[in-house]
């Protein structure tokens, strides 16, 4: 099996393919990007809430940053997934199998939430409901709603999984010396090359883990608070504080 062809590299692809078809139908929408916008924004600000005591601790502060902006936020990824799909035959022949595994995850996970972000706003639209005009018509009670009709619970467990994966992966890396130095080293080319918004995007996250000089209870509070807000939606109880006061012991 040639190297291009191996099943990680595969994934790879797969999901980047995935993710580009979404934003340009995202992009040829007559409304969806207005609505698109102003889900993360709701969203944002909602994991800002649950992880604000992080957020106020230096240790996790660049973390907290990097998740809400880089993994998942309002800005304009297309540069970002330009620069990747064109590293992508550069990418299949020098890195390892390992390395490709651990791109693939990030891209699955950047590919997931923008498919279950879609299919949120569908449910939406066809409630007669359009954030993208109203914004202020979201809030916790109808995004639980829009969330159980979607019915992607073993798609939302994944997304949470695949955020501890890539997180453990970004940990590995920056662990390694040798590694680290190797992609601190490959800054100027890579902007040369074109990939420089690639580039920075990888470096954030690094430089991010390793401020938090181990991110195991970083990553677990993530997971724990969100597989209970998931567990909470889909149990139809009422819904209590999403907020880092909520979670408090």
């Amino acid at each position: 099996m040639k190297k291009g062809q191996s099943p990680a590299a595969q994934r790879f692809f797969e999901h980047l393919q995935r993710a580009r078809e979404l934003r340009l139908e995202v992009a040829a929408g007559d409304k969806l990007p207005r609505q698109h916008h102003a889900l993360s924004a709701w969203q944002t600000a909602r994991l800002a809430a649950t992880y604000a005591d992080l957020a106020a601790q230096k240790r996790y502060r660049a973390a907290m940053e990097f998740f809400l902006s880089d993994l998942y936020g309002t800005k304009d990824f297309a540069q970002r997934d330009d620069d990747i799909a064109r590293a992508y035959p550069l990418m299949v022949r020098m890195l390892s199998e390992n390395a490709m595994e651990s791109m693939s995850l990030a891209v699955e996970l950047h590919a997931l939430t923008q498919e279950l972000d879609h299919e949120l706003i569908r449910v939406l639209h066809e409630s007669h409901i359009d954030i993208g005009a109203h914004p202020e018509a979201l809030d916790q009670e109808l995004y639980a709603q829009a969330y159980r009709e979607c019915d992607k619970y073993d798609s939302r467990l994944r997304q949470i999984e695949l955020i501890q994966q890539t997180g453990g992966l970004l940990e590995e890396v920056v662990r390694h010396r040798v590694i680290y130095a190797s992609i601190r080293l490959a800054r100027g080319p890579a902007h040369a090359a074109g990939y420089g918004e690639l580039q920075s995007f990888i470096e954030r996250g690094l430089r991010a883990f390793k401020q938090m000089k181990g991110a195991t209870k970083f990553l677990k509070t993530i997971y724990e608070r969100e597989l209970f807000i998931l567990d909470q939606i889909y149990s139809g109880r009422p819904l209590t504080d999403w907020s880092a006061e909520g979670f408090r012991d």
